[in-house]
């Protein structure tokens, strides 16, 4: 059996703590040369450095990243238990840690998220926003609990991973009042020529769209390709051209971006995943989320 040497670990998390091997090296009241061998020992059990010199300081590799998490929640437990045996509350939550592909819309994140906060006993939401290939190797090294995406996504070679089918969605085209009140007649060819704001080649709804408007013969002007959907609902609230968002919160884009509804396309669906690492949900926290996405794309 593989044992983990806890002084080193605790070394090697301190040092990442403090910004350098020097500072912890100060507070252990211990040589530097001395903590940095135990450091590099602990590395080389692990598979791997964890420190990588850029410029005049030390920055984490991405095996160092990962040990620092476990290390800090390690750490964080033992500072629990001590609290617990003296009677002292925590002060710490369940965490939940939850990856957002970035290509999925903020506000319709924002209403899967809000019966995470509101399950018995409480939890601290941890959101990763990342694109879905890397948020689920994240989720099949365990780093994350739960990965929302607009896609169904595979795991890297040899781990395990559940899509499942939350929903979906129609797509809704929004502009400035004064820009929707000239192209809501004769939608959709009234997009002919009209500036808009296209989601980034990366987004399933990307794909959708293109899709669409070429059987349609639209070659609407494309003025931005956005991959952030806030950042287009913001460029199109400010009078660039049209954007699209899912139908189920149109009025939340609405109300929020002071625009209105050119017209809906309910050819364009947005489907939406949550990917785990159970064929049948059973966290708590992952449960009221998965249930909350349903419920909004039944609407």
């Amino acid at each position: 059996m593989e044992w983990l040497n806890y002084h080193h670990l605790y070394y090697f998390w301190l040092a990442a703590k403090e910004g350098g091997v020097s500072r912890a090296a100060k507070k252990l009241r211990l040589a530097q040369p001395t903590l940095s061998s135990q450091i590099r020992a602990l590395g080389e059990s692990l598979g791997g450095e964890l420190f990588e010199r850029r410029g005049r300081g030390l920055v984490l590799t991405e095996l160092g990243s990962i040990v620092f998490r476990h290390a800090d929640e390690i750490f964080g437990i033992g500072r629990d238990l001590l609290d617990a045996v003296k009677g002292r509350g925590t002060g710490r939550l369940a965490r939940l840690v939850v990856g957002i592909a970035d290509s999925l819309p903020k506000l319709a994140v924002q209403r899967m998220l809000e019966p995470a906060f509101r399950v018995d006993p409480p939890l601290c939401v941890v959101c990763r926003e990342d694109t879905g290939e890397r948020l689920v190797a994240a989720l099949a090294g365990h780093e994350v609990d739960l990965v929302l995406s607009d896609c169904p996504l595979s795991p890297p070679s040899g781990a395990r991973t559940f899509n499942h089918l939350l929903g979906k969605s129609g797509t809704t085209v929004f502009a400035t009042p004064k820009l929707a009140s000239k192209l809501r007649s004769g939608f959709p060819k009234s997009l002919d020529g009209a500036p808009m704001v296209l989601p980034g080649e990366g987004s399933a709804v990307r794909r959708e769209l293109a899709g669409w408007l070429d059987s349609q013969d639209i070659r609407p002007l494309i003025v931005a390709e956005v991959e952030d959907s806030a950042l287009a609902k913001a460029l199109g609230q400010a009078g660039v051209g049209l954007f699209v968002g899912p139908t189920v919160i149109e009025q939340e884009i609405a109300d929020q971006y002071t625009v209105q509804v050119v017209g809906r396309v309910p050819a364009i669906e947005e489907r939406y995943f949550a990917i785990s690492l159970e064929r049948r949900i059973k966290h708590p926290g992952v449960l009221a989320i998965s249930s909350a996405a349903r419920e909004l794309l039944a609407r």
